[in-house]
């Protein structure tokens, strides 16, 4: 590790943290473009899934890039700790500019799906790392300190995102959504390149090819199984069953092939760590809950109230601002206590009841209502953030910072996945229902824009039958997403409180590795 980190609390103190917050400016700057990636788009995609294919595919148009994150993050997280972490940050970073070009020159759904998929893959790699080269560069009990300066910026993105996705599809139109992180991510790549001094860490071994492929496999054949159930396929349909069956037969292969490599893409013995397979689990429901929010609520708010894109992005405000105040108050606690279980746990119970309470928004919902359970999500999820990833990258050995932030990362972005598709699937089955129920104009889901114009054009009485089913949608996607939050309300309880790494502990650590 760099001497940087590996210097105690003391005279070169001072310098040390320059050092550390110099650096820190590239990759807070590299994790703007992939969370861009994702929240900037959310208040375009009823205008984008409009023009080129009509809601059915707003969740794929999602789903794609979260699926090849969530089956890359493993491989982009064994390459930075085999091959050195700063190499492949760079690598990923051109990955994901090259997609976001793509997505801004699609011309139909299936172009867009593709170009998201690169995207997605670019992605994974970023989220990961930056993640490693931050625990590399900060010890666990330090990491406190910067909490809030990380947090924030990702929730920066979850703010600005929204309201620059809904300005540009306004004003300029959605395409630029995606153009708008070639000129962040290309500053971020200058800056990595001169102010990031990690080492290389070069190893002589060989990537699990057979155990990777064998991941992806399970991870996008499960994730089909969740999407296609019950809307394109019968659960019970030979499609179905014979993913499912791959999914679990790809699983079994995995954990096997993983018990006998030689450098394994997730190594099994740090699931025998109690805490590591807790934050695994909080990661994944944080995920889930998270990424529904974000594309669902700005839905509700242009399908049933009738707002503007950009008025939708305003309208994120309370969730997103309590979750900034909370990742700060959180930060600054466990900097100077040390301790975490009451924050996850206080967290996991807000965030349960944030979305038990969204579970019942309908046509008749206030917005100062809606305003007052967006802030209770936000301050959940705030309170849980980073706090997960410290306590996991405390749960191993630092050389294993990089498996660990990518099994975080993973279990993330599979719960971002599944949470879209399953939401996606309760959603879209709802809103059918309730249209064939009350009138023949279920083709509004294909051919409309699902936007404040689009909306506008309806005739009155289909108006009002779709804003009462999109509302009845959201309140099914959202009781789904409290089971999750009610499982991470129990995975919460169950966390047993290991004192953070400091400084001085880091640095002794790091002499004894290999």
């Amino acid at each position: 590790m760099d001497a940087p980190t590996g210097e105690a609390e003391g005279t070169r103190s001072g310098p040390r943290r320059r050092s550390v917050r110099l650096a820190l400016i590239p990759l807070l700057l590299a994790m703007l473009p992939s969370s861009l990636g994702t929240t900037i788009v959310a208040t375009s995609m009823p205008t984008i899934a409009g023009e080129l294919g009509g809601v059915t595919y707003l969740s794929w148009a999602v789903t794609s890039y979260t699926l090849a994150a969530a089956a890359s993050i493993p491989i982009w997280g064994k390459l930075g700790d085999m091959y050195g972490r700063k190499r492949w940050l760079v690598v990923a970073m051109a990955v994901f500019l090259a997609g976001s070009l793509l997505c801004g020159l699609t011309q139909d759904m299936g172009e867009l799906i593709g170009a998201r998929t690169v995207q997605g893959l670019g992605g994974g790699g970023l989220a990961v790392g930056v993640m490693s080269v931050i625990g590399e560069l900060i010890p666990p009990r330090e990491r406190g300190r910067y909490q809030g300066m990380i947090t924030s910026v990702m929730v920066f993105s979850m703010i600005v995102g929204p309201l620059i996705g809904g300005g540009i599809t306004d004003f300029v139109g959605w395409r630029w959504a995606f153009l708008v992180n070639l000129p962040v991510g290309a500053l971020a790549l200058i800056l990595i390149a001169r102010l990031v001094r990690v080492p290389d860490r070069p190893k002589k071994a060989h990537i699990d090819y057979v155990g990777a492929l064998l991941l992806v496999v399970c991870i996008v054949s499960f994730v089909l199984v969740v999407t296609w159930g019950g809307v394109r396929y019968a659960w019970g349909s030979g499609t179905i069953v014979a993913l499912a069956v791959l999914s679990a037969a790809a699983l079994a292969g995995f954990v096997h092939a993983q018990s006998r490599a030689a450098e394994p893409v997730l190594p099994p013995h740090l699931f025998r760590s109690r805490n590591f397979s807790l934050m695994a689990v909080l990661s994944f429901t944080n995920g889930f809950v998270m990424f529904g929010a974000v594309l669902y609520l700005p839905l509700y708010q242009q399908a049933v109230h009738g707002v503007s894109a950009t008025g939708s992005g305003l309208l994120l405000m309370p969730m997103l601002g309590a979750l900034v105040l909370a990742s700060q108050l959180s930060g600054r606690i466990v900097a100077g206590t040390g301790r975490y279980k009451a924050l996850q746990a206080g967290g996991a119970a807000a965030m349960f009841a944030g979305t038990l309470l969204l579970s019942g928004l309908d046509t008749g919902t206030s917005r100062p209502a809606a305003a007052l359970f967006m802030a209770l999500l936000g301050a959940g999820m705030g309170f849980l953030g980073q706090n997960v990833m410290t306590v996991a990258q405390n749960s191993v050995g630092a050389q294993e910072v990089g498996v660990a932030s990518a099994a975080m990362t993973l279990f993330r972005t599979l719960g971002q996945s599944v949470g879209v598709a399953v939401m996606g699937t309760f959603f879209n089955h709802r809103v059918r229902e309730v249209m064939s129920e009350r009138t023949h104009g279920s083709t509004v889901l294909s051919d409309t824009r699902l936007d404040a114009e689009g909306m506008g054009r309806m005739a009155a009485g289909v108006r009002s039958v779709y804003r009462g089913a999109v509302a009845q949608g959201v309140q099914g996607a959202f009781l789904l997403a409290s089971v999750a939050a009610g499982l991470s309300l129990a995975a919460a309880f169950l966390v047993r409180e290991v004192p953070l790494r400091a400084a001085r502990r880091q640095h002794k650590q790091d002499k004894q590795q290999p």
